[in-house]
């Protein structure tokens, strides 16, 4: 599988969020994990809840996964993209975390 077209920088994220571009975010931690800190206009998908949820996650247009450190975001696609035939999807590369490091200091990590 090649990952890297697959995944987004964080770096990426950030400059297409303020230019505006329209992307779905979901973020496919649990809720207690997103209530403690998310992305400004993400969508709680757990991916626990992933397959009856399906139909939240939109199937034209760019969709952006989000978890932690990237791999539940990975397997969120995998699913998606294998099971559902989903082209759009890009995974957060290395999640909030990553974020935290590489573009916004003052997110909450845990």
């Amino acid at each position: 599988m090649q990952s890297a077209s697959l995944e987004i920088s964080p770096e990426d994220l950030h400059r297409r969020l303020q230019a505006g571009d329209d992307l779905q975010l979901i973020d496919v931690r649990e809720e207690m994990e997103f209530e403690y800190c998310h992305l400004p206009n993400s969508q709680l998908v757990p991916l626990s809840e992933l397959m009856r949820r399906t139909a939240e996650i939109r199937s034209d247009g760019p969709v952006v996964l989000i978890c932690h450190h990237g791999v539940r975001s990975m397997q969120a696609l995998a699913y998606l993209q294998q099971r559902l035939g989903y082209q759009n999807l890009l995974s957060l590369r290395g999640g909030v975390a990553a974020w935290t490091e590489r573009v916004d200091p003052a997110f909450p990590t845990y």
